[in-house]
């Protein structure tokens, strides 16, 4: 179904990862909406399926990453973990195919990254003087508002 190129056996995700095209469940239906004839006849529409959990792309990731990874896509997921994505927009099968694969794989490099871990900083001296001072100040002003009792 696709091109002819090389590299066609993969859907490549990112530089690193690549999910092997074998693995994706393609399935094509009539999509809805506007476009007449064509739209009514032609089974333009089509539903990619793969399933991070039964992959062997996805097992040759380390067991963090793995576990990230598959976490990130459970709510994506049923209940055997299978992500679905539907591409309806254009009018050829070969398109909507495309576009189907490019929002898996964008989908896919969005779940593999993983977040960098915050580092607690120390607040500087100079911000810590500020706060002070902002302190004392609020304080002074309240102490003036009150009545004094002579």
């Amino acid at each position: 179904m696709s091109d002819g190129a090389a590299g066609d056996a993969l859907l490549p995700v990112t530089r690193a990862f690549a999910i092997p095209r074998a693995e994706l469940e393609a399935r094509a239906s009539r999509a809805g909406g506007p476009g007449g004839q064509h739209v009514n006849t032609s089974s333009t529409r089509v539903e990619l399926r793969w399933n991070p959990r039964a992959s062997a792309a996805v097992a040759a990731l380390g067991d963090a990453l793995r576990a990230h990874l598959l976490a990130r896509l459970a709510p994506r997921g049923d209940a055997d973990g299978t992500v679905r994505v539907v591409a309806s927009e254009h009018r050829s099968q070969r398109q909507n195919r495309e576009a189907a694969e490019a929002r898996l794989a964008g989908l896919v490099a969005q779940a593999l990254v993983v977040p960098k871990t915050r580092k607690p900083t120390k607040p500087t001296r100079a911000s810590v003087a500020r706060r002070i001072e902002g302190k004392k100040a609020q304080s002074e002003r309240k102490q003036q508002r009150r009545r004094v009792d002579y």
